[in-house]
């Protein structure tokens, strides 16, 4: 029951994300093309005219990371047979920075270095912590294979959208090294709902 409950919530907050992002994306002041090419995820949880749902991304943000720490500690714990002390670590710092990205939104001088840091946490936390998951089961199988290559891409694409911080396609970047992680949460659901190894 405990593997299905958490495989549900972390299935469920990546699906809440994507129609959340989707969805302040329509309403945002620019064409939807234009929204996801040239303007950052963070700027569609910033409070101005310009994101009208600005609430409803920072609301995505905060449940992918509630989800993220619950699925993880509540059940893929148990899958983890080495490396546990850093995987709690990762976690917690991954699934706290995401909190933190949709508690202190950016664009505002006073408060911007903390949703920066936030944010650095997540996603570059949440590639590493991906890397190290499919390292640290039991198994090398499709999951752990899957888990690893999206760990990497999203490793790699966050350098490239550091080095590139001041390129208009930056917020491509953002969203690939994002996505990762995204797409990640919602196989691990589908994982630990199917697996009926631990229960």
């Amino acid at each position: 029951m405990k593997r299905k409950v958490a495989g549900i919530a972390l299935i469920l907050g990546s699906l809440y994300y994507i129609l959340a992002e989707a969805i302040s994306a329509t309403y945002f002041n620019a064409s939807l093309f234009n929204t996801y090419i040239f303007h950052t995820i963070s700027e569609l949880g910033i409070p101005n005219a310009n994101s009208p749902l600005f609430w409803l991304m920072n609301s995505a943000f905060i449940l992918v990371g509630l989800a993220l720490i619950f699925g993880d500690f509540y059940k893929l714990k148990d899958y983890i047979i080495k490396n546990k002390a850093i995987f709690y670590i990762l976690t917690f710092i991954t699934g706290l920075g995401v909190i933190i990205v949709g508690l202190i939104h950016g664009g505002n001088p006073l408060t911007s270095g903390y949703h920066t840091l936030g944010a650095v946490m997540a996603i570059l936390g949440g590639n590493v912590l991906l890397i190290l998951i499919s390292r640290s089961m039991a198994d090398f199988d499709s999951f752990q294979k899957l888990t690893l290559i999206l760990g990497v891409i999203g490793f790699i694409v966050f350098w490239i959208m550091f080095f590139n911080i001041k390129s208009v396609y930056m917020p491509v970047f953002e969203r690939l090294s994002v996505y990762t992680l995204i797409i990640w949460s919602f196989s691990a659901g589908l994982y630990l709902y199917r697996n009926e190894n631990k229960d």
